[in-house]
Formats: C-alpha cells, sequence, structure tokens
C-alpha cells in the first residue's frame, strides 16, 4: 500500500500550475468539437459510412465515460501529478495515431484509446485546482477554468475549418489530430518540472471489473444504433442491443457485490435512493442527449445539403459559443437565488431557438451563413443557461462526504449521454438523409432534440418537488 506523502503541499507556482492544467483542459475541449467540422471531410477521405461517422464521435465518449471514476481514483493512488503526465502523453500519442489512421475502422480504434487517455488526464485537472487553491483566490481560478471551457468550443470550431481549408503541408484533415503533439509534449514538459507532488489517498482501490463491464454493456447497446443501418437492421443487431441491457442490469449487480465486500464500486449506491439527485441525473442524461449530436447533425447538414466550406461552417458556430459564455458568466449566480427556474428558462430559450432555426430551414431553401449563425446563438445562451449551473443543481442534494461520488456518476451520465445521442439521433438523421432528403432530416432532428429538452425540464421541474 503507498504511504501519504507527509510534505505540505507546494502551491508557491500554483498560478503556473494552474496555466498549465487549463491548458490540458483547453486540449480536450477543442478536440471535442475540433473533429465535428472535420468528419465530413474525414468521410469522403476514408470513404467511411455513416456509421463509422457517429462512431469516430461516440467512442471516444463511450471510452471517457466508462473510465473517468477510475482515472479520478488512479489519480488517488498513484499521485495527480504522475497520472496527469501519463494521461497527457497518452493522449498526444493517441491524437497522433488518430491523424496517422488509414481507414474508418482504424480511426475508431485510435478514438478509443484517446477517449481512455483523456479520461487519465481530465479528472486531475479539477482535482490539482481543488487542493491548490483552498483560500480566497479559488473562486478566480475556478472562474479562468470556466472562461476556457467555453473558449475551447469556439477554438475547436474555427480552428477546424481553418486547418481543413489551409490544408497544411497536404495533410488535410490530418491536422487537426496532430496539433495536439505538440501542445501536448509542451504540457508534459512544463507539468513534469513545475507541477508539485500531490499527497496520495490511502485505501482507495479501483473497481476494474465494473468498468469493463460497464463499457461491453454501453459498447452492445449504443454500438448497434450506430452500425444498424449498414447492416439492414439484422435480428442480431437488435439482440446485441438486448444483451447491452442485460450486461447493464449486471452492473448494477456487481457493484452491490463490490460494495458489499467492502471495496469501492464505481457508483455509490446510495445515491440510487436520492429522488432529488436521480431525477436531476435523468434531467442531466436528456440535456446531454441534445447537445454534441446538435453539433454533428447541423454541420453536417450545412457541410453537405448547403455546400458551406468548412472554414465558414466553423464560423457559424462562434456566435453559438459567446452567447454560451456570457450566459454562463451570469447563470450560476441567478440558479443560487431562483434554482432551477433558470434552468427551465435555458431549456425554453433553447427550444425557441431550434424553432427559429426549423422556421428558417422551412421558409428559405438556401439559409446564408449569417442567417445560421444568429439562429445559433440563440441556442447557445440558452445552453449556457442550462449547462453551467447544472452539475451544481443536480449534486445540491448531495451530501458532503458523497460529493465525489456523485460528480463522477454526473460526469459519467453526461458523457453516456453524448454517446447515445451521437448515436440515435444521428441514426435517424442519416436515414432520412439518404431516403428523403438533407431538409426533412434536419427537421426531425430539431424534433427530436426540442423533445429531450422538454424532457431535461420535467426531470428539472420533478426535482424541486423531490427535494421538498
Amino acid at each position: 500500500m503507498h504511504q501519504l506523502v507527509s510534505a505540505p503541499l507546494d502551491t508557491s507556482r500554483r498560478w503556473w500550475v494552474l496555466a498549465i492544467v487549463v491548458a490540458a483542459q483547453f486540449m480536450f475541449g477543442v478536440d471535442a468539437f475540433i473533429v465535428n467540422v472535420a468528419i465530413p471531410t474525414i468521410a469522403v477521405e476514408l470513404h467511411a459510412s455513416t456509421a463509422q461517422i457517429e462512431a469516430v464521435i461516440a467512442i471516444y465518449l463511450i471510452a471517457y465515460a466508462t473510465l473517468v471514476v477510475t482515472g479520478g481514483r488512479l489519480g488517488d493512488i498513484y499521485g495527480t501529478k504522475n497520472v496527469f503526465i501519463a494521461g497527457v502523453l497518452g493522449f498526444t500519442v493517441t491524437s497522433l495515431w488518430c491523424g496517422l489512421a488509414r481507414s474508418g475502422p482504424e480511426l475508431i480504434a485510435a478514438r478509443l484509446a484517446q477517449g481512455a487517455t483523456a479520461a487519465m488526464m481530465v479528472p486531475q485537472v479539477l482535482a490539482t485546482l481543488h487542493l491548490l487553491f483552498s483560500d480566497g483566490s479559488r473562486s478566480r481560478a475556478f472562474g479562468i477554468y470556466g472562461i476556457v471551457l467555453g473558449l475551447a468550443g469556439a477554438a475547436g470550431f474555427v480552428l477546424g475549418g481553418v486547418l481543413v481549408t489551409s490544408d497544411l503541408a497536404g495533410l488535410g484533415w490530418r491536422v487537426v489530430f496532430f496539433v495536439n503533439v505538440p501542445l501536448g509534449l509542451m504540457i508534459v514538459t512544463a507539468a513534469w518540472r513545475i507541477m508539485p507532488s500531490v499527497p496520495r489517498r490511502a485505501g482507495t482501490r479501483l473497481d476494474v471489473p465494473g468498468a469493463i463491464v460497464l463499457f461491453c454493456g454501453l459498447l452492445c447497446l449504443i454500438g448497434p444504433l450506430l452500425f444498424g443501418h449498414d447492416l439492414d437492421w439484422t435480428p442480431w443487431v437488435w439482440l446485441a442491443m438486448a444483451a447491452g441491457v442485460g450486461i447493464l442490469a449486471t452492473f448494477l449487480r456487481l457493484e452491490r457485490a463490490v460494495a458489499g465486500r467492502g471495496g469501492m464500486p464505481l457508483v455509490d449506491l446510495a445515491l440510487l435512493s436520492d429522488r432529488a439527485f436521480m431525477r436531476g441525473l435523468y434531467a442531466a442524461f436528456f440535456f446531454f442527449f441534445a447537445n454534441l449530436s446538435f453539433y454533428l447533425v447541423v454541420t453536417m447538414f450545412m457541410q453537405r445539403a448547403l455546400h458551406i466550406p468548412p472554414l465558414q461552417a466553423g464560423l457559424v458556430f462562434v456566435p453559438l459559443t459567446l452567447t454560451f459564455v456570457i450566459a454562463s458568466r451570469h447563470s450560476g449566480a441567478r440558479a443560487r437565488h431562483r434554482g432551477t427556474k433558470v434552468l427551465i428558462e435555458g431549456c425554453a430559450v433553447q427550444i425557441a431557438g431550434l424553432a427559429m432555426l426549423a422556421l428558417t430551414t422551412v421558409a428559405l431553401e438556401a439559409p446564408s451563413a449569417i442567417l445560421l449563425a444568429a439562429m445559433l446563438a440563440v441556442f447557445g445562451y440558452g445552453q449556457g443557461l442550462v449547462m453551467a449551473p447544472l452539475s451544481s443543481v443536480v449534486l445540491s442534494s448531495v451530501k458532503p462526504a458523497s460529493a465525489g461520488s456523485g460528480a463522477g456518476m454526473y460526469g459519467t451520465t453526461s458523457q453516456i449521454a453524448n454517446a447515445s445521442g451521437v448515436a440515435a439521433i444521428g441514426a435517424v438523421f442519416f436515414a432520412i438523409e439518404a431516403a428523403e432528403s438533407a431538409e426533412l432530416a434536419l427537421l426531425v432532428a430539431l424534433t427530436l432534440f426540442a423533445l429531450s429538452i422538454t424532457t431535461c425540464a420535467a426531470f428539472l421541474s420533478w426535482m424541486r418537488r423531490a427535494a421538498v
């Protein structure tokens, strides 16, 4: 067993450490959005099917979701600095692999590995901030972290468009992954020299079987949604999904067995009986179900149906990210005073943005990029009103002793929802696009987004009632 480090934590260079860890978070955030802009070009060059296009995004999210709790515990066992450096180095190497991929299946495998290494890297960011900033500078440090999160989205869209359009050294879309290599190496070097060693937590253990079973269950459940259309929805596709449901049920029994043996399951089973928390978790699922899938669908529609170039398509999302940041800046304070009402209002604003986008698509055969940007800005403002305070609202009913477990369940749920949305709504969009038209496919997808966000608002309302 590892012994606790007794030396006091060195905070003398904490602002430099802040710059290092938020740079890693920025790289992770950019990567999540930069791929969306490049995905139509990737599909053409690698002759990837629509299922493979979705899988490039979804498999990354599944790997990250199932391993992020394990990544956090690895930091507790082996030290935050060590695991952070290993995670960034792994993310850098797997990014290089993504850029070198020669086929759709190889790129999917590389993205799986990239998601797994991200799950090692990202939990150490918040853990480091939590330990280094426990005084009056805490709000300022986390404020910088929040701004970086918002700017990463804008940077990802713009950088993706610039890199794909400029075709540096004839590398095309591959540069969107290669760009992580020099940045990752700089972060690793700086972290090795500047980051302090953080005390390890005695008694922390890994639930490796739980992580494996959860990953297999999600893969069996979501994978068929990705590849069902390519396989003509043969009976074994539905059998695989049924197996996924069974495996996930087994996961809960396994977790109870781990807890019964005195181990540390991935999920805190006591939280499953907290009605307010669980309704909040359902709200988070439906919110994120309509998150990354929205960007995938709109990006594909702009580039494939409207023939908007990658750079211009990326710039269309910039107003959205700016309004998102503006809303995020003041939504937290408003939520503290008015609770879930602010989030429900944010859901209403998102639905208004979706309705405006749908009406624009129906009224105009080829809406301009500027008009699309204006519609998306409304949606982005609503998203910012919800996303920024959502985690705090969902975790508000959780006891302090279970805060870490609750945060882990929230993070895992949000990424599973992102992957599920990409698989399910993406499958509907591509099926209707192939059978009917891109315009009809977009309208159906927008309707599904609105239904998902409405369901999120309903669970937020029920959460308030459960908390009373």
